[in-house]
């Protein structure tokens, strides 16, 4: 059993590779977009609702029809403005109740912001259940990462998740190890988990290994042990195994030299029925101040999958 005790539950409410399906799928299998963004809300734009990041992202979420949404490097006046954005564009079903902030730098500690808090942030178009919020294992900095949770409340055992894990190399494994744990502790007490995030390593490190499924190995991602499926790592026509670049301004890593993919959405193989895809937007240049007009130095992703 998951040990509740390593979470905070305190809610804060303001308002394409085939999987088989499984003989015991649930009728209550459903089809779901996921739309994720580190959106480097204080790096690129200062903290500001208005330099056109808010825009882009509100405008983004309700044209591709997602579900759920999620931000990473999200200042806490941003996350506001977001839920502002989404009830005037009629997205959620319960305007009061369908987002979702942790604190990773707190305003107490002089973090960015403008002296605001600054963190990870969910959305969801049907109304959530109470949020946890497991702090991931010390990478000796300020900031305290984080994995963001929350269930629907009308399918329960369905959770929604983001985190962002440390850039700092001598603590990947060990964060990237703890987010897996508690995926495979909901797993466990029965739960469906989607999670969505940048983890600041590409699908083909190591480190991944205990995440990726075995049936995703390929010359570009191999040495996979795991139960998972990025939702992106099957388009043939982009670097299978590895999927699209998620990085604003291309480049020449990856193993097929297509670039720097860092952002995912990954979600259980016994979980998806059928098909599934995922793909990398082009970025947004509509924020006037930033370097070349970049609302962000990441892309958004988005992904589709039926989960039982």
């Amino acid at each position: 059993m998951r040990k509740i005790w390593t979470r905070i539950g305190m809610v804060i409410a303001t308002a394409a590779l085939t999987v088989p399906a499984t003989a015991n799928a649930s009728a209550a299998a459903a089809s779901y977009t996921v739309w994720h963004w580190n959106v480097a809300g204080n790096t690129l734009n200062g903290g500001s609702t208005t330099s056109g990041m808010v825009q882009a992202a509100v405008g983004s979420i309700v044209a591709r029809g997602a579900n759920l949404a999620s931000f990473n490097e999200l200042c806490v006046n941003q996350y506001q403005a977001l839920i502002t954005g989404l009830r005037n564009a009629g997205w959620p079903a319960d305007d009061g109740n369908f987002a979702r902030f942790a604190v990773t730098y707190s305003a107490r500690s002089g973090g960015p912001c403008g002296g605001r808090d600054f963190g990870n942030a969910i959305f969801s178009k049907q109304p959530l259940g109470a949020a946890e919020r497991i702090t991931l294992p010390d990478d000796g900095k300020t900031e305290q990462r984080k994995m963001l949770c929350a269930p629907l409340q009308a399918r329960p055992r369905l959770r929604f998740c983001t985190t962002h894990t440390t850039y700092v190399d001598a603590y990947r494994a060990s964060q990237l190890n703890a987010v897996l744990k508690e995926l495979e502790d909901y797993h466990a007490d029965g739960d469906t988990v989607v999670i969505a995030g940048d983890f600041n390593v590409h699908p083909d490190s190591a480190r991944l290994n205990g995440y990726y499924s075995a049936g995703v190995s390929t010359a570009n991602n191999g040495g996979n042990t795991g139960r998972y499926h990025e939702l992106d790592d099957a388009d043939p026509s982009k670097c299978p195994g590895y999927g699209e670049l998620t990085v604003s301004v291309p480049d020449a890593k990856g193993p097929c030299g297509t670039g720097t993919k860092l952002d995912m959405i990954f979600a259980r193989e016994n979980k998806i029925v059928g098909s599934y895809s995922g793909d990398s937007l082009a970025p947004s240049t509509s924020c006037a101040g930033n370097a070349g007009d970049l609302c962000s130095d990441h892309r958004v992703v988005v992904g589709t999958a039926t989960l039982s």
